[in-house]
């Protein structure tokens, strides 16, 4: 006999999860099936841990140049061994933290294989046998995985996805990066800033392809400075892999072919959606495994959803939040509460962030995107090197963009690179939010002395009012 819920949300990361958690403050009835670890891929394998192994490199290249803040330090090492069981510690810390959250909002957990046997009904196989679920909702949020190369699949030695670069046992002394994607930069300054010989290749002409092309070459010039070798506009032609090491062969666009010798390789083209083998069949539109929806969430099944990285991009963990919620509400205002309106996803204002050194942050359209859309534009740009906090954290390296609408005044685009951009984007994406002009951002107050300040200067300047530039 079934076990009844109101909503069953299959897979339990920052999409299914959050969904869950809002399911249960609607009064639902609500369950979470997961078959690996509670928080999924972004908080046990992804975001999280990554950002603590970032920030260890982060603390490390600041004590290698103590002396450029009028410190000594000497005798200095990284513990590599260290640097993971403290990521590791991090992720377990969330992991728990989750399951505090199911229990406190009283979601039921049923650890095991989830497969769909109609748009509202599942079975779930564990060590402990199989049991079947139905509901009147079910969410899918059972997310994706690094793609492999189909020449050269990760085998964890030389060979390696992000989720083997996390828990290295040895640092690589020469390790090839393919994908300059936000995963592929931060991989290869993560291990530039612990002493590896660090090469980049990218098939498209600049790294960082989705950010605006301007954030692409600053950040390329300076992490070549910071000693990283960048090729862009090559592909990978083959790898041949060894015990002791990896041959890549490398092809440009004219059709020159080299190789190279690496200890290690991370392999960061992109993510295959987790869609086979869980029932879908023609319960959902699959798009190259991505199951296709509606702003709100819904397949064309009636009572089957879906969030997160199982469906079209971007394939992001607050966007996977997002969607989690906004399912949550929509499936709560089909069952009769009429108290929720939830509201479709702009996906225009999603922001984007790199959290390599110096760090990456986006909203909106590139400056070359909203050109192609038909718009007159304006656009603001100012300088690290013009601001006094970040000339006093020794941080004066990058800019902040902006991009405008000429005829309206509409915050189309902001970009930016450099120290703790990813925390001030956010002012931007609540902006256009509220769909702001220009006049609001020019009359809003930054406090000073603050990066932010910035932000207002960038405005200025795309209307030719910049006080400090």
């Amino acid at each position: 006999m079934a076990t009844n819920y109101d909503v069953i949300v299959l897979g339990s990361g920052p999409g299914g999860y959050v969904a869950a958690i809002r399911c249960a403050q609607l009064g639902l009835k609500t369950a979470i099936v997961e078959r690996e670890n509670l928080g999924g891929i972004c908080l046990n394998w992804g975001c999280i841990p990554t950002k603590a192994m970032l920030r260890s490199a982060e603390i490390f290249h600041y004590m290698q140049h103590a002396g450029d803040y009028g410190l000594v330090a000497q005798g200095i090492e990284a513990d590599l061994a260290a640097i993971v069981k403290r990521s590791r510690g991090v992720a377990k810390q969330l992991n728990q933290g989750v399951t505090h959250l199911m229990k406190k909002n009283k979601i039921t957990v049923h650890m095991g294989q989830g497969t769909l046997t109609g748009p509202t009904s599942l079975t779930v196989k564990s060590d402990n046998g199989e049991e079947q679920l139905s509901a009147k909702h079910i969410i899918v949020a059972t997310g994706a995985r690094a793609r492999d190369l189909p020449f050269a699949p990760a085998d964890g030695k030389r060979v390696w996805t992000y989720r083997h670069a996390m828990t290295p046992t040895e640092l690589p002394a020469k390790l090839l990066v393919i994908g300059s994607g936000a995963i592929g930069i931060e991989f290869a300054s993560f291990y530039n800033d612990l002493g590896s010989e660090v090469t980049v290749i990218e098939l498209l002409d600049r790294i960082v392809p989705v950010e605006d092309d301007e954030v692409s070459a600053f950040l390329e010039k300076s992490l070549k400075k910071q000693g990283i070798t960048i090729n862009t506009g090559v592909g990978l032609e083959g790898l041949k892999v060894t015990p002791n090491g990896v041959t890549a062969t490398i092809k440009d666009r004219a059709g020159n072919i080299t190789t190279g010798d690496y200890s290690h390789v991370v392999v960061a083209i992109g993510i295959v959606p987790n869609t086979e083998n869980i029932g879908l069949d023609s319960l959902a539109d699959l798009d190259r495994g991505f199951i296709q929806i509606d702003p709100y969430g819904r397949t064309k099944s009636a009572g089957l959803w879906a969030i997160g990285d199982c469906t079209p991009g971007p394939w992001l963990a607050h966007k996977a939040s997002h969607e989690g919620v906004t399912a949550a509400e929509a499936i709560a205002q089909e069952l009769g509460n009429t108290e929720v309106h939830p509201h479709p996803l702009n996906r225009n204002n999603i922001p984007g962030c790199t959290y390599c050194h110096p760090q990456v942050a986006s909203v909106g359209m590139t400056e070359a995107k909203a050109k192609e859309a038909g718009y007159e534009v304006r656009v603001g740009n100012f300088p690290f090197i013009g601001n006094g906090k970040a000339i006093a954290l020794g941080e004066a390296e990058g800019f902040i963009k902006t991009v405008f609408d000429v005829k309206t005044g509409e915050l189309l685009g902001a970009h930016m690179v450099g120290a703790e951009v990813t925390e001030l984007i956010q002012g931007y994406t609540v902006g256009k939010t509220l769909e702001t002009t220009e006049a609001e951002l020019m009359q809003t107050v930054f406090p000073h002395p603050t990066l932010s300040e910035m932000m207002h200067e960038s405005v200025l300047n795309a209307y030719g009012r910049a006080l400090h530039f």
